[in-house]
């Protein structure tokens, strides 16, 4: 890669007491990749995400967003940062007493300076872009989980980022809103031009979305390759877990 990369994580180390989550995690992202970071529950991949915030600071290791060291960034600076970052919740977390207009306007209303006319345009836009105009004025218990999810990828452009991270996006659907969910994911990268952190253990969603998959296993990220040569690694961590074998190295010690 020539450019900079957006992000970059150089032997990240994360401990909570004695307790290491993360053991040394190097990875790199290029402008407009679709990173896809897979691996078990509570293997880290959700703290991988809260690092690139800067909500976490890494024991030891660097976290890079835009060539800038993201842990040292001082509080204006860090909100700034996070003003180009986009955040897809798992469970959308959208503000129940707001209607759909409200939560998609609040981010926009409390750090930019932009006119109502103005924030209600990006809001009809955004609403536009994920199917979803004639929710503007619903609130969320109106809704059904497949469309919060779209209310909550909406919120996450909103901002027009220049990163989105994903948090289980399809977690808890159906599998034809789950394909709906992963196309729009697809479509809003390519369409606002954004680099994408998508952290699942869904594998029908990981080689749809990714553009890139890496493995995190113990701590580290134990394989990365595009989806066509992921598919055929020959490493047992990697095979097993495509699989959803229970015979194989992830469970060893666990029996």
């Amino acid at each position: 890669m020539t450019d900079a990369p957006v992000i970059e994580l150089r032997d990240v180390h994360l401990a909570f007491g004695e307790n290491e989550i993360l053991t040394g995690v190097d990875l790199r992202l290029a402008a407009r990749e679709r990173l896809v970071v897979l691996g078990q529950s509570g293997s880290g991949k959700s703290t991988l995400l809260r690092l690139i915030l800067g909500i976490l600071k890494p024991t030891a290791g660097s976290v890079q967003f835009q060539g800038r060291e993201v842990s040292k960034m001082r509080r204006r600076k860090l909100n700034a940062m996070r003003q180009k970052v986009g955040m897809v919740y798992q469970y959308s977390a959208l503000i129940s007493s707001l209607s759909v207009r409200d939560n998609l306007a609040l981010p926009l209303e409390e750090l930019t300076d932009k006119t109502r006319s103005e924030i209600d345009a990006l809001v009809d836009e955004k609403l536009a872009l994920v199917g979803m105009s004639d929710a503007r004025d619903k609130m969320p218990a109106e809704l059904s989980g497949g469309m919060r999810k779209r209310i909550g990828l909406a919120r996450g452009i909103i901002m027009d980022p220049q990163l989105i991270l994903y948090d289980e996006p399809s977690a808890g659907l159906d599998p034809v809103i789950s394909s709906v969910i992963d196309q729009l994911i697809i479509e809003l990268s390519e369409k606002i031009g954004a680099t994408s952190v998508i952290v699942t253990h869904e594998m029908g969603s990981a080689f749809k979305i990714a553009t890139r998959i890496a493995m995190l296993f113990k701590g580290r990220i134990i394989a990365e390759d595009t989806p066509e040569e992921f598919k055929k690694s020959t490493d047992p961590v990697v095979a097993q877990f495509i699989s959803g074998d229970t015979e194989g190295p992830i469970l060893e010690g666990e029996k």
